[in-house]
């Protein structure tokens, strides 16, 4: 199967990235198992078919996601794709595993280690390394500060402060922070040099909270924004939402499956559907340079690309804003 060639958009700091990025969660085994044949069959599919931008982290499987996608971009000339991964939580052994224990943070994987948190100048550097290592490449392209929520003193103190120096370094060629939330980010967009932030689930069809802070910040400092989470847990994904769907990783509340519902309506009065806007509305706003999606198998690959291809026309927006189910931008 073929395709365009995908457009691309460039960061402050050069790097030219995909308008469609590969996220690589689910090769973690996120939710439930995923063999190593569908995992390589779905990047090699995403290369093939024009996907360079790849996305992954230390946190997803225990480090089997970045494993996984090392192998399966190891045979791909490392100058022709982009690669990021995230710092922040170091993996150490689980002393104790009992030989049977699963991971409890939402990966099908053997509880052989545990997540430490670790945003210290030494941490952010052991990170890259040990990454480096599981990934087995020469160099990260991108390096993200992981959901450091809970941790904003440390986060502005050293991790950050630890980034750009590998930045400026060499060791990376751009950093910033990949969060659920806006308002923390958007600190960081105006108190430190980062070049991109990858928000996840808070600037989506669904919702647009990141409009009253981070993504001003980030235009007015031309720092990318790189949107994940945008069909919303799921929510999103299909036609019509089903009844049981979550959203922000939880089960969805009626009134949320209702919006998703009369977004969907108005999706098909201008014959798109409710998956091919999510992924259309994030790449609107000048500020977003990609837009990640997890994909687990090549069928999942063609699927996303079929939905990034089609035409959406610009009339459905303003007829959402009219019915109050979009905020004018």
């Amino acid at each position: 199967m073929s395709s365009r060639p995908l457009p691309r958009r460039t960061l402050r700091s050069g790097l030219s990235i995909t308008e469609l990025g590969f996220g690589a969660a689910q090769l973690g085994n996120l939710a439930r198992a995923t063999t190593d044949d569908e995992a390589a069959a779905a990047v090699a599919t995403a290369f093939d078919r024009g996907i360079r931008y790849f996305d992954t982290a230390p946190h997803y499987g225990l480090g089997l996601s970045e494993r996984r996608l090392g192998a399966a971009l190891s045979t791909r000339p490392r100058d022709e794709y982009v690669l990021s991964t995230k710092v922040g939580r170091l993996l150490v052994p689980n002393e104790r595993y009992d030989g049977v224990a699963l991971d409890d943070q939402g990966f099908d994987v053997p509880a052989t280690s545990i997540r430490r948190f670790d945003l210290s100048r030494d941490g952010i550097r052991r990170s890259i390394d040990e990454s480096l290592e599981r990934l087995g490449v020469d160099r990260i392209d991108i390096a993200y500060l992981h959901d450091p929520d809970a941790h904003g003193p440390e986060a502005h103190a050293e991790a950050i402060p630890a980034l750009i120096e590998l930045r400026d370094e060499g060791v990376v060629s751009a950093v910033g922070t990949g969060m659920n939330q806006s308002a923390m980010p958007t600190e960081f967009v105006l108190r430190h040099d980062i070049d991109v932030v990858m928000l996840a689930g808070r600037y989506t069809l669904l919702e647009q909270g990141a409009l009253d802070d981070l993504l001003p910040a980030a235009a007015e400092r031309g720092v990318g924004i790189v949107a994940a989470g945008v069909y919303n847990s799921g929510l999103l994904s299909r036609p019509r939402p089903p009844a049981d769907a979550r959203y922000d990783y939880t089960q969805a509340p009626t009134e949320v499956i209702a919006r998703a519902n009369a977004i969907a309506e108005v999706c098909e009065e201008f014959g798109a559907t409710l998956p091919e806007a999510a992924l259309a509305f994030a790449l609107r706003h000048p500020a977003v340079v990609s837009v990640v999606v997890g994909m687990r198998t090549a069928e999942q690959v063609d699927q996303t690309l079929e939905r990034v291809e089609a035409t959406v026309p610009d009339e459905l927006w303003s007829a959402l804003v009219e019915r109050g189910l979009l905020r004018d931008a």
